[in-house]
């Protein structure tokens, strides 16, 4: 058996989080597609903060303690995908961390849909309105980074006002006791904002990173972006026979009618380019999310294309 073949045979293990970000993997998983690429995988579910069941919390410099990175850095997932800018902040970091090694791989199947919301009675109608005001995101992920980028050009830094008062059904509770001013969801609880009556902001699509260890080789990472990109191709074709793990995740306050699902967008896997890595890169560390001083060739490997 060649190397390659080697390779492609081992077992990789690949997280399902949120399914707003890993419809694609799911399609591909329930269609055959790995299998068809000769992939054996190990689908790992981790608790994401779209789920009504979640119950973790998330602290703001603890990024490796969440639940995913836990089970990333104990070799119990090789393969996973979040926001860009979250992939970015861990594969910056965990080598200054002294943990687990990992790099973007490419940039992602998913670009889920944000939204910031406001209750029916507030007097906010606009992201201007947005200055001083509270607003709840899940701090260093996908809900911070979308935000920021949201209202950066209504609002100036020093005005932007954060906090975190838990997973999307907490924050909606949190905004129906008037606790906070907005907060920030996506799939399917923005279709559960509109359910029950709130008011939507701005909204906006933002894309995920792939990100993988050291072991799994390029030849590995092809197939599976191959598959997503086959299962992407469906999913345009008519995301409505998915909307089911969508639906799940809210434990009931939606049913398929409600579900919004001209939001869902989605491309076959690309590679992370030197222009997109300096862009998201430098964002970051403008707005003190991540550490100064990584390169492109440090934290960047798009090994499925070379």
């Amino acid at each position: 058996m060649s190397a390659v073949q080697d390779a492609v045979r081992r077992k990789t293990k690949v997280a399902i989080m949120n399914a707003v970000h890993d419809l694609p993997v799911l399609v591909a998983r329930d269609k055959g597609y790995f299998k068809d690429e000769g992939l054996d995988i190990e689908f790992v579910t981790t608790p994401g903060m779209a789920q009504v069941t979640t119950s973790h919390t998330v602290k703001f410099d603890t990024v490796f303690d969440r639940p995913l990175d836990s089970v990333y850095n104990d070799g119990g997932i090789d393969q996973y995908r979040m926001c860009e800018w979250g992939i970015m902040k861990r594969a910056v970091e965990a080598d200054t961390a002294g943990i687990r090694r990992r790099k973007i791989v490419a940039l992602g199947a998913s670009m889920s849909k944000f939204a910031i919301a406001v209750d029916r009675k507030s007097k906010i109608y606009e992201p201007e309105m947005l200055k001083d005001k509270l607003i709840s995101v899940t701090p260093n992920n996908g809900s911070h980074f979308t935000m920021l980028k949201m209202i950066e050009g209504f609002v100036e830094q020093q005005h932007v006002k954060t906090t975190n008062a838990g997973s999307m059904a907490k924050r909606i509770e949190a905004l129906k006791r008037g606790d906070v001013d907005a907060v920030v969801l996506m799939e399917p609880w923005i279709s559960v904002a509109q359910k029950e009556g709130l008011r939507l902001v701005i909204e906006s699509h933002s894309t995920r990173s792939e990100a993988a260890s050291d072991e799994v080789d390029g030849e590995t990472l092809k197939r599976m972006f191959r598959a997503q990109a086959q299962a992407v191709e469906d999913l345009e074709k008519d995301a409505q026979p998915y909307v089911k793990y969508l639906i799940q995740e809210t434990g009931g306050r939606i049913e398929e009618k409600d579900f919004q699902t001209w939001r869902l967008l989605h491309a076959a896997p690309q590679p992370y380019t030197r222009e997109r890595f300096d862009d998201t890169y430098n964002w970051t560390v403008k707005w003190n999310m991540t550490v100064p001083g990584a390169t492109f060739e440090n934290t960047v490997d798009n090994r499925a294309w070379t």
